[in-house]
């Protein structure tokens, strides 16, 4: 995980991991060769968060996240991480916040600003997500919101306090 070329990603796209269903460490190993095999050049992986769970799930999610860089669109992109999801057991629909054996959010797609019936970029919540805030802030410390304009320290003391912490599994 170098963070040298950390800022050089121009072309950066920024996907949250998370899963708390089923064996999390296997889901997100398997999410990870997706992403490395999707990406075109070598992607940066945040640490591992343990992190508790929001909404009606009591079993703590693993979250972590990815910079990768792609040719594909946006739409493009999405898809094949709902497919993804779908190959490794998660039902395309279910109910908001509940437990999930794979999920991956485009947080950031190259600094785009856009909103339409599939998506929305950049990720509408994520200002208020410690759980992607911090692993975010491991591989792009020195991010700004596309919108606010916001530096990602600003925007992790400004969310909302959970409980999350380094978690003792890491990427292998």
């Amino acid at each position: 995980m170098s963070h040298s070329n950390a800022d050089n990603f121009s072309n950066a796209i920024y996907i949250a991991l998370g899963s708390n269903q089923g064996d999390s460490k296997k889901h997100l190993l398997e999410a990870k060769d997706f992403l490395t095999q999707l990406s075109t050049r070598r992607p940066d992986f945040s640490k591992v968060y343990n992190t508790e769970p929001i909404g009606p799930s009591s079993t703590d999610f693993l979250n972590a996240v990815v910079r990768i860089e792609s040719e594909l669109t946006p739409t493009e992109l999405l898809k094949k991480l709902k497919d993804q999801e779908r190959q490794q057991g998660r039902p395309s629909r279910y109910p908001k916040w509940t437990s999930r054996t794979l999920d991956l959010d485009i947080i950031d797609f190259k600094g785009y600003i856009e909103t339409n019936a599939e998506l929305s970029l950049p990720h509408p919540a994520l200002q208020n997500r410690l759980f992607v805030l911090l692993p975010l802030s491991d591989i792009a410390p020195n991010w700004i919101h596309p919108v606010s304009q916001q530096p990602i320290q600003t925007l992790i003391e400004r969310a909302e306090k959970m409980r999350i912490e380094t978690s003792a599994w890491q990427w292998e």
